[in-house]
């Protein structure tokens, strides 16, 4: 052990004297590794956080969750979508019917979707994203209020003038959210009197934009909004024991007899499973994940490379001290350690610079994509190693070279 350990200080120490005296060729060596491990490790955490940040926007779509929906959300060659536009839309009344023939969903909610201009006074905000829910909605998608509460059932079956506000929208209104709460809006000639301001969420990339919108009872929003027209969704949450799998096999058959569908007939509506959607997009980033991999792979073959040449030259010259250790007694195994051991060292030291790199990326990528970007243990642990194997291959042949060296021949060289 103690023999190692004087192994490894000359090989640091000889390591730091060849970054001396050749600078520049090292230091072009070690930007080989550096590129390649910056563009591993930088890929692989900008689509990692990437890819966190989009799943949990998708659990806020709800767990074990299935959208009914005119539409479906994966799309694909073989459907067309002047076919989806042809279909039906979802019905309010079909959420009643669904309830009756359905044994393995825990509930089911409507929502209706458009968007209208709203006013306050003499602030008005463009395009702004109005839903109409049904009291069932907290069940299936719950809600969460920085102020105020949730529409009470009373409201929702009287279809009350009252509604919720995303964050943002009630800070442009009102200066701040908190003073939206008690005071009202205004939407195509409807006055509207606000009871909750939904906790802010930040930027979306998928699912409700609930900073930027409003929320109705039914009742309420299709007076505002065409149900026809709004692109309507059923929602339907299963039981804790139930797999979206059954849950949705179930639905497609509720749903055929709702519609009075022939066997013969095509369904004219999609079952949307949130865990299906989410296992896509798992997909697709593990497609990224390779090509980035690969590329950062061609760089790092470039870097092994010029280590390899450093490593050619170290032995050159340092051949008269080869032969000078193997005639006191240096065995072949410890010149071939000593030398192998240089060579990671120097792809570990090329590997902290890439991180470096990395580690600036994701301080820029932080504050210009406004969601956080990490790197993971598994990665820092992965690029130790990823350097480490390098070094062996890149130093293995100069390595095995000095270790065959004949002490004779060596030390007259």
């Amino acid at each position: 052990m103690r023999k190692m350990l004087q192994i490894l200080s000359n090989s640091l120490r000889l390591t730091l004297q060849e970054l001396k005296v050749n600078k520049l060729r090292t230091g072009l060596s070690l930007t080989g590794v550096a590129f390649g491990i910056f563009c591993i490790i930088g890929v692989l955490a900008t689509v990692n956080s990437l890819e966190r940040n989009i799943q949990n926007e998708v659990k806020t779509l709800g767990s074990n969750t299935i959208y009914i929906d005119k539409w479906e959300y994966s799309g694909g060659p073989d459907r067309p979508w002047w076919k989806f536009r042809a279909r039906p839309v979802m019905k309010y009344e079909e959420v009643a019917l669904l309830k009756q023939r359905s044994e393995l969903a825990d509930d089911f909610s409507f929502l209706m979707r458009g968007n209208g201009n709203l006013m306050y006074k003499d602030d008005v905000i463009d395009n702004v994203s109005v839903y109409g829910i049904m009291e069932s909605q907290m069940t299936v998608q719950p809600i969460m209020f920085d102020y105020g509460r949730f529409i009470s059932s009373a409201e929702f079956n009287s279809g009350s003038s009252v509604g919720l506000i995303g964050y943002d929208n009630a800070e442009k209104l009102y200066g701040s959210a908190e003073r939206a709460l008690g005071k009202y809006y205004e939407i195509k000639g409807k006055r509207v009197n606000i009871v909750g301001v939904i906790k802010k969420e930040g930027k979306n990339f998928i699912g409700w934009d609930y900073d930027n919108c409003i929320m109705l009872p039914y009742k309420l929003a299709k007076q505002i909004i065409s149900e026809e027209y709004s692109n309507p969704v059923i929602i339907a949450k299963g039981k804790d024991n139930i797999t979206p799998t059954q849950l949705s096999s179930e639905l497609q058959g509720a749903m055929r007899q709702i519609r009075r569908l022939s066997p013969t007939q095509e369904d004219n509506f999609s079952l949307n499973s949130v865990e299906a959607f989410s296992q896509a997009i798992s997909g697709l980033f593990g497609t990224v994940d390779i090509v980035g991999g690969l590329i950062g792979v061609v760089s790092l073959i470039v870097g092994m490379f010029g280590i390899a040449n450093i490593m050619f030259v170290t032995v050159k010259e340092r051949t008269s001290m080869i032969g000078l250790k193997k005639a006191i007694g240096a065995k072949k195994s410890s010149i071939l350690f000593e030398f192998l051991l240089e060579a990671a060292i120097l792809c570990l030291m090329g590997g902290a610079i890439g991180l470096l790199l990395v580690y600036i990326l994701t301080v820029v990528f932080s504050k210009l994509l406004d969601f956080p970007v990490y790197v993971s243990l598994p990665l820092l642990i992965g690029t130790v190693v990823i350097c480490l194997v390098v070094g062996i291959l890149a130093g293995i042949f100069p390595a095995s070279r000095a270790a065959k060296m004949d002490p004779v021949v060596a030390i007259r060289s």
